[in-house]
């Protein structure tokens, strides 16, 4: 008799449970999975640029109960509770989220802790979080504490082309050194899985750092156009398919990192989060020459670097607005990156502080150079 073994939950979330895409659809798609009493919870700007389509949406329900509020900054445990709060005063039965990638978090969050359906109405394509099952949480002040796994992706994700048109075209380019870290730390965060979906996401990743290398240029050329539809679409759809699919073997790594270690800087709001995250990785690249000789990870990086130019994208800790801080304040950044738990650690070999704080002060170095000893 075989003996019973025990059970092992393995837990993908591949993708919201609608996808609504085009021109002019957020006035007509419908919200009935949120229930009779909603919550729109947004920044200043981003309730104003939808309150027309939204009221119109609304409209069509008389006996529908809407309440608006901003969320504040950034998705912190205070504004967190103080969401809470009001969602339950309010008994609300579902939540709109509406914004960027701060905004679309908190929404998602009080969501989830009030187990309640959520929408997310991106307003940008700087990430990828109107499609996840993933926020980030961060101090008052910006800075980056941890990230929290949801039991469920967005019930449906609305992306109205013409909302994103109206967002800066910095956001848009913000949005493709996001969407490009998929390729560079999924790569090396699956490691040799042998599982079906894990492969694919990889795969899906390689086709989306392809498509934005190919057509970003020409997306930022022509606002609206085919190739900007591509981009928006691989920004915030695509990329998130990754995560989505790859689960945690697909999960950020030093580009990431990186960027949550910048948080704790002074001076870091200058900056969006998928610029920290495109400097992010230059210095896994860099990393990679330093302490493995990789003479890949110096062509991958001398492609990036020409990219950058092209596009925006941050080259070095100058172009961060960072450039102005000293030795001790980089190696703070570069302590938070590498401390116990970070995802810097999924990288193949070993990091330190000192050793990430050599890549971050030598990102934009077009060379090869001395491999350094391990620090």
């Amino acid at each position: 008799m075989l003996s019973a073994s025990p059970c092992q939950l393995d837990l993908a979330i591949p993708a919201p449970g609608r996808l609504y895409r085009g021109s002019g659809v957020l006035e007509a798609v419908p919200l009935t999975v949120l229930g009779s009493r909603v919550l729109v919870i947004g920044g200043e700007r981003s309730l104003a640029v939808v309150e027309a389509p939204l009221q119109r949406n609304f409209a069509r329900d008389p006996a529908l109960q809407v309440h608006w509020t901003t969320y504040g900054v950034d998705c912190s445990e205070s504004e967190l509770a103080r969401l809470q709060a009001l969602a339950t005063a309010e008994s609300v039965t579902g939540i709109l989220g509406v914004g960027g990638g701060k905004a679309l978090d908190t929404a998602k969050l009080v969501a989830h802790r009030l187990r309640i359906p959520v929408v997310t109405v991106p307003t940008s394509a700087a990430t990828c979080a109107a499609w996840s099952a993933l926020s980030n949480i961060y101090s008052n002040s910006g800075a980056f504490q941890r990230d929290v796994s949801l039991d469920r992706a967005p019930a449906a994700l609305i992306l109205d082309y013409e909302l994103i048109l109206q967002a800066p075209a910095r956001t848009l380019v913000a949005g493709i050194g996001d969407a490009l870290a998929k390729w560079y730390e999924s790569s090396v965060s699956s490691g040799s899985s042998e599982d079906a979906l894990v492969i694919g996401a990889v795969q899906q990743a390689r086709v989306l750092r392809d498509l934005l290398l190919q057509q970003s240029v020409a997306a930022l050329r022509e606002p609206g156009g085919t190739a900007w539809k591509q981009v928006v679409d691989a920004c915030i759809c695509l990329a998130g398919i990754v995560g989505g699919m790859g689960g945690a073997k697909c999960r950020t790594v030093a580009a990431h990192a990186v960027h949550n270690g910048l948080t704790h800087l002074s001076g870091h709001r200058a900056t969006l989060h998928g610029e920290k995250v495109a400097f992010g990785i230059l210095a896994q690249l860099r990393l990679e020459e330093i302490l493995q000789g990789s003479q890949l990870a110096l062509a991958a990086r001398t492609q990036l670097l020409t990219f950058y130019r092209q596009v925006g994208l941050p080259l070095n800790l100058r172009d961060l607005k960072l450039g102005h801080l000293g030795s001790a304040d980089l190696l703070h950044a570069a302590q938070v990156a590498c401390q116990p738990g970070s995802d810097i650690h999924h990288l193949p070999f070993p990091v330190s502080p000192e050793a990430l704080l050599v890549a971050l002060t030598t990102t934009d170095l077009t060379s090869s150079s001395p491999v350094l000893p391990r620090l």
